[in-house]
C-alpha cells in the first residue's frame, strides 16, 4: 500500500500530483498554437514571367502616372503632390473618369514604405482598374 501522509488529525490526506498533466497540457497547447493557420491578407498581383521586356516610349495621353515616394507627401498625380490620400482619390477618380480608356502607371520609389503602396493599390482594386503598370528598377 501507498504510504499516505497524515496530518496532525490523524486523517490521511490524500493529493494527487498535477504537475505531469499540466506539462502535458501546456505541451499539447503550444503544438496546437505553433501549427495554428493564422489568416493572411492578400492582394493579388500579375507579375511579367520575363524578365526582359521591349520598352515602350510612354506618352502623357494615353497615360496616368502615380508616384509613390518614401516621405509624406507620398502620393503624387503626373507630379502634383497631394497630402491627404482622400484628395488624392478623388484627384485620380476625377481624372479617370476624363480618361477612361488610359494606362494607369504606378512609380514607387525604392525607399518608400509599403503602406502607402498597398493602399494605392486598395483603390485600384476598388475602382476595378486592371491595366495598370508598376515601374521598378531591375
Amino acid at each position: 500500500m501507498i504510504g499516505l501522509e497524515q496530518d496532525d488529525a490523524g486523517s490521511s490526506i490524500s493529493g494527487i500530483d498535477l504537475t505531469p498533466l499540466l506539462d502535458i497540457i501546456f505541451i499539447v497547447l503550444v503544438f496546437l498554437l505553433l501549427t495554428a493557420n493564422t489568416q493572411l491578407l492578400s492582394l493579388a498581383i500579375e507579375v511579367p514571367t520575363e524578365s526582359t521586356s521591349e520598352l515602350q516610349a510612354l506618352s502623357q495621353d494615353k497615360h496616368l502616372t502615380i508616384n509613390v515616394m518614401a516621405s509624406p507627401p507620398f502620393w503624387a498625380l503626373d507630379g502634383k503632390e497631394y497630402q491627404d490620400f482622400k484628395q488624392f482619390e478623388q484627384a485620380f477618380i476625377s481624372s479617370f473618369k476624363e480618361k477612361p480608356d488610359a494606362k494607369v502607371i504606378i512609380a514607387a520609389d525604392k525607399e518608400a514604405q509599403v503602406q502607402p503602396l498597398m493602399t494605392l493599390l486598395a483603390l485600384m482594386q476598388r475602382q476595378q482598374i486592371s491595366n495598370t503598370q508598376i515601374l521598378m528598377e531591375p
